[in-house]
């Protein structure tokens, strides 16, 4: 990771605009999250989350009120959901030094990769997703039809260019830069063997309300149950089923291999399915959407050589693995998504 530790955040700014969330006694840095910061306070009431917003695109004030809204009109709904507390006023983003910040509860609770759920559990994760998507359908405004086109692989063939003068030129040139020259090289081909299966751009009513962001490290356990899903700062209208495959191969990959645990994405998707009332079809287009995007993305890549930060390093290897296998097996993960 790159980069100074942040600067603590004013506490006692911030904490007197809440009623009833005492003096602080203790704030701990949360190491975990790509786009903002976080910290663990404890007062005298109790222990919080205080977020600070710093993502250009994730800290406008208007992205951060829809955010809360939908939130808290989720956990109106039942769903487990970490929704910001209101200040004295009623506001959810207090500005202070240039900067937003949020209090939210403290949820204990543990991070679980999906080789960490039983099939059961899988399943239920998959109902879960289905919920938050019919759930922002209704406390959300109609999300309309969108347009969202794919990758093009003139495009990404100049990336890997450029990548790959960068990994090259890296010094010194270590493991990780071996196995990054690899398969830029292995996707390289891969793309000139399947560019006829581009898929044209994903038009009609397959688009609504997603988290953005549905991985293990923004869902919590405790013990067996989901206790919270935290981190909407990717809140937005994209196509709902491609939120349904990416998390499902994010959490259920194999994190040495690569590979899919094809039981568990079969019962985790029928249960999406069922619970987001979303036909087999949009879900196979998806698969394959999502499979093309994998292909021709390298933002882990793009973060550690063009922008120096490392932060992501730790999930390339399993990552980059599984676009390679996913090509190959690429008819037996569509069924395990569509079946």
């Amino acid at each position: 990771m790159t980069g100074t530790a942040p600067a603590p955040p004013p506490l006692t700014v911030l904490l007197r605009r809440y009623e009833d969330a005492g003096t602080p006694l203790a704030c701990e840095p949360v190491p975990r999250g790509l786009l903002n910061r976080g910290w663990r306070l404890t007062t005298t009431e109790g222990r919080f989350f205080l977020k600070q917003y710093i993502a250009a695109d994730t800290a406008a004030p208007g992205v951060i009120a829809r955010q809360h809204y939908a939130t808290r009109r989720l956990a109106q709904l039942g769903l487990p959901v970490a929704a910001p507390l209101p200040d004295g006023g009623g506001a959810t983003v207090t500005e202070a030094h240039g900067n937003g910040y949020a209090l939210f509860p403290w949820i204990e609770g543990r991070h679980r990769e999906g080789t960490d759920l039983s099939p059961a559990q899988s399943r239920r994760l998959g109902s879960l997703l289905g919920r938050v998507h019919t759930g922002l359908a209704r406390v959300q405004p109609p999300s309309g039809v969108g347009r969202h086109a794919s990758a093009h692989p003139d495009r990404t063939h100049a990336h890997i260019d450029q990548l790959l003068a960068l990994v090259r030129g890296h010094r010194p040139y270590d493991a990780f830069d071996a196995l990054a020259e690899h398969r830029l090289l292995e996707r390289r081909a891969l793309l000139r063997q399947y560019a006829h299966r581009r898929p044209p751009a994903a038009e009609g009513p397959v688009t609504g309300w997603v988290h953005g962001d549905f991985h293990p490290l923004n869902l919590l356990y405790r013990g067996d149950e989901p206790a919270a899903i935290v981190d909407w700062d990717r809140l937005g209208v994209l196509p709902r089923a491609e939120e349904a495959v990416r998390a499902a191969a994010i959490f259920f990959v194999h994190p040495v291999t690569g590979r899919l645990d094809l039981r568990k994405v079969r019962g985790y998707a029928r249960a999406y399915r069922r619970c987001a009332r979303v036909a087999a079809a949009e879900v196979a287009a998806a698969v394959h959407r999502v499979w093309w995007e994998r292909l021709n993305d390298f933002w882990m890549l793009h973060w550690r050589y063009q922008r120096r930060d490392r932060r992501s390093d730790p999930l390339f290897p399993a990552a980059s693995a599984l676009a390679v296998w996913w090509t190959q097996e690429y008819e037996a993960v569509l069924a395990a998504f569509t079946c």
